[in-house]
């Protein structure tokens, strides 16, 4: 919880350093908010390589001592009158580059800890965690730039960063030794391993192209929400903030009802048809107008984030329960690498086709994709399932 609520906080307080303080412009803005999420698609694959080779605690540990110290430079630096753009940028690339190895040692590390029948259970716990994080950590971020100044709050991010270490090395399970065979081999056959093990499985693959069309239209959606309620929808900026907030609500009551609907109705069953339910939601998105059809944005993002979570518990428990021994850190960088490839792409798609058509017309455009992304699964075998250990009896 502290090493998410404090990655949370360092987004809102990362920008404020740089305008606040440092009097960055529109485009240094834009790269340092591109440095803190490019490294995973610059090391996403390795990474995956490098945790299925070590111990995933201390991978987690050595991450989040190493953002310890890179964080805690700022107000250092900036006590010191040498702190600059240029190191600020250094800094979010190198703190990203090491919440990639501790985001893919996180989602190896869990089946070392609890039974195969536990997996949907932790899942969605830890998605509770992480929304809890999202919900707060913008707002806690506001209120300690308020009180506290940019450069002490990035000092209370490296702190938060420090207790997570603190509380991972306090765990008592011994680490899973590491088989001599899972170390052999080179780093690109490592990662062609990956890569084959996420195409060649029946279900991965119609799972990977799905969440790769929801996060393209999604984050398309995302970089225009603040333009539409803004400029569309004139709303105020105190209202806005509230409106954005209410995915994360969303997101708390998907990991709260994640463990009951698995263990009711399937982890197999519940993972398609949270998202397959959820999406028409999105289509009252653009509805939205600056009177009660205010809440049409409201009731989107709940739902939305409702099965985005109970979508995302589900594909990941089925990645630990068919993940042969030693490959579960290189398939999830593989999957995680390629879905987040799309994001980036959305975003600038959503900015092209809102310039062209309005940004009314371009959420209409993006939420009917977001529809339809989930119609892979509807051709895999994922709806003749009720759960995931059927895929390991199946040939």
């Amino acid at each position: 919880m502290a090493n998410e609520l404090g990655s949370n906080i360092s987004r809102v307080a990362f920008p404020l350093v740089a305008v606040l303080v440092l009097h960055a412009g529109a485009f240094e803005v834009g790269l340092l908010s591109a440095l803190q999420t490019a490294a995973f698609l610059a090391i996403g694959l390795p990474a995956g390589v490098w945790v299925d080779r070590l111990s995933k605690r201390r991978v987690m540990i050595a991450a989040d001592l190493v953002r310890f110290v890179l964080l805690a430079s700022v107000p250092i630096a900036y006590a010191f009158g040498l702190l600059s753009v240029g190191m600020l940028l250094v800094v979010a690339l190198l703190a990203g580059t090491a919440q990639v190895f501790d985001d893919v040692a996180d989602q190896t590390y869990l089946p070392e800890l609890v039974d195969r029948q536990s997996l949907s259970s932790g899942n969605s716990k830890l998605e509770f965690v992480r929304s809890g994080g999202a919900l707060a950590g913008p707002s806690l971020g506001g209120v300690l730039v308020q009180a506290l100044g940019p450069p002490l709050t990035v000092l209370a991010t490296a702190l938060a960063s420090l207790g997570s270490a603190l509380f991972i090395a306090s765990i008592r399970t011994p680490d899973r030794r590491v088989r001599a065979e899972d170390r052999r081999g080179g780093m690109w056959e490592g990662i062609r391993e990956g890569l084959a093990f996420v195409w060649g499985d029946r279900l991965l693959r119609p799972i990977v192209v799905t969440t790769a069309g929801t996060n393209l239209c999604i984050s398309a959606v995302l970089g225009l929400s603040v333009l539409f309620l803004a400029d569309e929808v004139r709303l105020a900026p105190g209202v806005i903030g509230v409106l954005l907030m209410s995915g994360a609500v969303g997101g708390l009551l998907g990991g709260l009802t994640g463990s009951r609907l698995f263990a009711r109705y399937g982890t197999a069953r519940v993972t398609w048809l949270s998202i397959a339910v959820s999406s028409p939601f999105g289509l009252l998105l653009p509805m939205t107008q600056a009177d009660w059809r205010v809440s049409f944005f409201t009731i989107t993002s709940i739902a939305l984030s409702w099965g985005a979570i109970l979508y995302n518990v589900g594909q990941l428990t089925y990645r630990q329960t068919v993940a042969p021994e030693g490959m579960l850190g290189r398939i999830n960088a593989t999957v995680r690498f390629v879905v987040w490839s799309t994001m980036p792409v959305g975003a600038l798609l959503g900015g092209l086709v809102a310039q062209h058509a309005g940004v009314r017309t371009a959420l209409w455009v993006f939420m009917c994709g977001r529809l339809v992304s989930f119609v892979p699964l509807l051709f895999s075998p994922l709806p003749r399932m009720r759960d995931f250990d059927q895929a390991r009896a199946e040939p």
